[in-house]
């Protein structure tokens, strides 16, 4: 996709609907119980109806959209797992047998996993999608992660990758070692945050493993130009899978389909989306919070409230899939409970 035929589509992401949105607020004060006796529950429904443009929404096809990617950084002692862990785990999900393979067949959402940059060659009859761009990053505290069409790319993927799907939500997860390090750099080159405000322990580093981590930050952050431009922070400090995921956030948004963030890397990507295309922010949804520091900080950047808080750090997509049972339910709720009027009940007045 060239840079003219990027800005087309990114003008094609329509703003957030607000006279559906309106038309679900009325008709949530007409529904068979007290006016905002569900909470929570309630605002969601709305803010479905204003993202899909329709005041009866209908959530029924999850997609979960995994994308799997190497860090250079990671050479520096920012994780407790080594490099190949990441190649291990695509392995893992190809079989059946991670956490986020269990939970889509739970939710019944449909699941693709996608290489968008391994440091290892995977066997092309591995049962994942196969779209590396390169083999991991270079390490960003010396250098640019990537080029600026390799960061295109990474887009591009997650684009592409939506675009062949039917999802009527977007669950957008990952894998790569190492990557907490670049999501954090990424954020605060974005944002202006400390990175000390962002870093956390990621996989369990230990106090050695965390002042690598935030030195490395650091370091990488003195070295990059200046810029505000989010397609040139991407290209200096990646990730491929973060790029892929902000992808499925443009692609999803486009065709006015709600993003459900999990964890810290895909509220990254999320983050990154919006640098993107503004009007990305009314499109995403917050599943959970994770104890990762920088997790909140980026929630509250982006002024999103999770639906859940259960303590966990895992990624892939994992308390995005856990989350959505209730996004379901706020659409089922607004489109099918029914009115005073429909049930012959009387209201309050």
């Amino acid at each position: 996709m060239t840079s003219t035929s990027f800005s087309d589509f990114v003008r094609l992401i329509r703003p957030f609907d607000k006279d559906a949105a309106q038309q679900a607020r009325v008709r949530q004060d007409q529904l068979t119980k007290p006016q905002g006796s569900l909470g929570r529950l309630e605002d969601l429904s709305i803010q479905l109806a204003g993202i899909t443009g329709n005041p009866l929404p209908r959530i029924d096809r999850p997609g979960i959209f995994v994308f799997a990617a190497d860090h250079g950084v990671a050479a520096r002692g920012v994780s407790a797992y080594p490099s190949e862990v990441t190649a291990q785990m695509v392995w893992n999900y190809a079989r059946g047998g991670a956490v986020i393979n269990v939970l889509a067949q739970q939710i019944g959402a449909q699941l693709a996993v996608a290489d968008v940059g391994v440091s290892s060659v995977l066997p092309e009859d591995l049962g994942i999608v196969h779209r590396k761009v390169r083999l991991g990053t270079a390490d960003w505290t010396q250098g640019p992660a990537m080029t600026r069409d390799e960061a295109m790319r990474a887009i591009q993927t997650g684009i592409d990758i939506f675009d062949a799907s039917e999802a009527d939500l977007a669950i957008i997860g990952e894998m790569g070692i190492g990557n907490t390090t670049t999501a954090a750099a990424l954020s605060a080159a974005l944002t202006g945050l400390p990175p000390s405000d962002l870093i956390g322990r990621g996989t369990g580093v230990d106090d050695a493993g965390f002042a690598r981590k935030l030195a490395a930050i650091e370091s990488g952050l003195a070295r990059m130009p200046k810029t505000s431009d989010p397609l040139e922070i991407l290209s200096e400090i990646g990730g491929l899978e973060i790029g892929a995921m902000a992808g499925v956030a443009l692609a999803a948004a486009r065709r006015r389909v709600p993003i459900l963030l999990d964890g810290f890397i895909s509220t990254t990507a999320g983050l990154l989306a919006t640098a993107i295309a503004p009007a990305v922010r009314d499109y995403l949804l917050a599943s959970h919070r994770s104890p990762e520091p920088g997790h909140t900080r980026l929630l509250t950047q982006l002024k999103l409230t999770p639906l859940l808080d259960l303590g966990m750090r895992l990624g892939e997509g994992s308390g995005a899939a856990l989350a959505t049972p209730l996004v379901q339910a706020a659409a089922a709720v607004l489109r099918d409970v029914a009115t005073f009027e429909q049930a012959g009940v009387s209201d309050r007045e």
